[in-house]
């Protein structure tokens, strides 16, 4: 196949897509509702339809051209709850701004409830074409070097402890499995007088792509880990309050943005922090992540959640509630 890019480029810049999604199984842990990780999963897998539909999918743009599509800020809300075998249609806009080195894109998906069709979620995304450094591609078409960058970084967003000097401890030994939340230099370092839990975590391969980099979907994995781990070290985790109450979080927004490299084997710091609770019914959240290079801190993505509870009344139908006393304190920090 030969990528005729200029009317590719045209089409993926101009021309509005709709495909059909499901999400997938994986993603249904609690009775038959989807989590937030998965809807963006069927937010994703929209836009990589969009880019073959304009005749650039993600296969070609790297064998042909040494290009990785590198999906950099994803920023999405949940209007209606998605369940297992809903099928959702998926609209994709164009929406890249002049000038700017991303391809930028809207998303809205919708879903059939009561015989209407809803809309259940936004989501603003931006997508980055990034030049491969193990075989790189003799020669780029010109109208594809706007997105083509070297490497993902210099975004907007940087944290003040990016670039600070650290002495880390040594890269964390395979005995430790998921990680480690205890004593270490950087993760003090980087919760130090925050209402924030860190946890420090080797980078696996299956979270990665076109070699060696997390990829954006790995980092909304991350998210999703360490929310679990903060509030089991709250005492308050997922399956506490599911056996206590039958709540379960929701999370109506998201959004992650890629800064920096994040490499296959480095070490991620993932520092978890409580912002704001609002009304006593949800609560915001900022989830930063670093790696160490040569004795200083690179802050690679930042993110956002808003989390909040629901109670299920039976198997298909739930109502978000109130935090009680015990939530409070344990998201304030004070249990």
């Amino acid at each position: 196949m030969t990528l005729e890019t200029g009317t590719g480029l045209k089409a993926l810049l101009e021309t509005e897509t709709t495909v059909h999604v499901r999400p997938r199984y994986e993603g249904s842990n609690i009775n038959t509702w989807i989590g937030f990780k998965h809807v963006n999963y069927m937010v994703e897998e929209a836009v990589l339809e969009h880019f073959r539909s304009a005749g650039l999918p993600s296969r070609e743009l790297f064998e042909e051209l040494g290009l990785g599509l590198d999906l950099v800020d994803l920023d999405t809300r949940i209007l209606h709850a998605f369940h297992q075998d809903d099928v959702a249609r998926a609209t994709v806009r164009p929406a890249t701004e002049g000038g700017d080195t991303r391809i930028g894109l809207a998303v809205t998906l919708f879903v059939e409830r009561d015989g209407k069709e809803v809309k259940a979620v936004t989501s603003k995304v931006r997508v980055s074409l990034r030049i491969d450094s193990y075989l790189p591609a003799e020669g780029l078409p010109a109208e594809l070097e706007q997105f083509a960058v070297p490497r993902i970084s210099g975004l907007t967003g940087q944290s003040e402890h990016d670039g600070r000097e650290v002495s880390a401890l040594p890269a964390t030994p395979l005995s430790d499995g998921r990680g480690t939340t205890g004593d270490d230099p950087v993760l003090e370092l980087l919760t130090s007088g925050a209402n924030a839990f860190g946890w420090k975590w080797r980078i696996p391969y299956p979270y990665c792509h076109f070699n060696e980099r997390l990829q954006l979907s790995g980092y909304l994995r991350q998210v999703e880990e360490v929310v679990d781990l903060f509030l089991a070290d709250r005492g308050i985790s997922i399956k506490t309050l599911l056996d206590d109450r039958r709540w379960i979080p929701v999370v109506p927004h998201s959004r992650v943005q890629l800064l920096d490299e994040a490499l296959m084997e480095e070490d991620l710091y993932t520092v978890f922090t409580v912002e704001e609770v609002f009304k006593d019914f949800t609560y915001t959240a900022r989830t930063d992540f670093y790696v160490v290079r040569d004795g200083r801190l690179v802050q690679t993505a930042t993110g956002r959640i808003t989390h909040g509870y629901a109670v299920f009344e039976n198997r298909r139908d739930w109502s978000l509630v109130n935090f009680d006393e015990r939530v409070l304190n344990a998201l304030g920090g004070t249990s």
